[in-house]
């Protein structure tokens, strides 16, 4: 089973009563970016999802620098955008990747089953030359409400016992590698990584914003036991959707995303960073 579709596939079922596409164009730098693109272009009938409001949750003491939105605001937002059970979602960035793959990791995470990422986003949409719009649409509301998994969600219990060579998996972080040995950290307070945690970038899935074909990653992941429990983070929980998607591509079956990753694990003053 795949989480990502084509933009071809996508042309074709566009017009779909039972298919809703969900924009998630941001920039980290500028908050309002994302909505301002969405509202000057965007893939004809998409609804936008901000990652600051939508997709995140108020920042805490703890919790990191995108908290996950409760299941009842996360559930309000599908609802309002006419989402129901049979629904088919596409989401789609710019073509960054991170993005909608934070959008699909947190669908699922609710119970959304019919969730996928549309490969190279926006950019492979428009290289393509398929239309665009700035139409916003307006959706009739529906009342599901889906059952969760929290499956797919590594609590902070879980990541302290691997970062103390306790319990069975293995920590995967998926920043950049100057960043998980520590010889910059250009957001968070602290440098390095979670103690006994590997490194694999989240940039490593991606070809220009497509995600590598399915041998390709299953190589790249090659020296990962296939039924070994993974639990992937990054800065805040969001390009570590990326490795997520990833790996389940490769065939992993057991992968959870620590959704506060490093910018919780230091809100900690008592937990140790490991410098390489």
């Amino acid at each position: 089973m795949t989480l990502i579709r084509e933009p071809e596939w996508l042309m074709s079922h566009l017009s779909e009563a039972c298919l809703r596409v969900v924009d998630c164009q941001y920039d980290l730098s500028n908050g309002d970016k994302g909505r301002e693109r969405y509202e000057m272009e965007h893939i004809p009938s998409a609804v936008f999802a901000d990652i600051g409001t939508d997709l995140s949750a108020d920042i805490r003491e703890h919790g990191g620098r995108h908290p996950i939105p409760s299941k009842e605001m996360f559930v309000r937002f599908m609802q309002q955008a006419g989402i129901a059970q049979d629904t088919i979602i596409i989401a789609y960035d710019g073509g960054e990747g991170a993005f909608a793959a934070r959008f699909l990791w947190l669908s699922q995470l609710y119970g959304y089953e019919h969730v996928y990422v549309l490969n190279g986003g926006l950019r492979a949409w428009k290289e393509l030359g398929y239309p665009l719009s700035s139409d916003i649409p307006d959706y009739k509301r529906t009342d599901y409400w889906p059952e969760e998994n929290n499956d797919i969600l590594a609590d902070y219990e879980e990541v302290k016992a691997l970062s103390m060579g306790h319990g069975e998996g293995l920590l995967i972080d998926s920043r950049e590698e100057a960043r998980f040995k520590g010889l910059y950290e250009p957001i968070d307070t602290k440098c390095g990584h979670i103690p006994n945690a590997r490194n694999m970038e989240w940039m490593g899935n991606l070809d220009d914003g497509h995600y590598l074909a399915r041998v390709e990653l299953a190589s790249r992941f090659k020296s990962l036991v296939t039924d070994t429990p993974l639990i992937v983070y990054c800065g805040s929980g969001i390009t570590a959707c990326v490795n997520y998607i990833a790996l389940k591509q490769a065939g992993y079956k057991e992968v959870k995303v620590y959704a506060g990753s490093f910018s919780d694990w230091i809100s900690y003053d008592e937990n140790p960073v490991k410098i390489d």
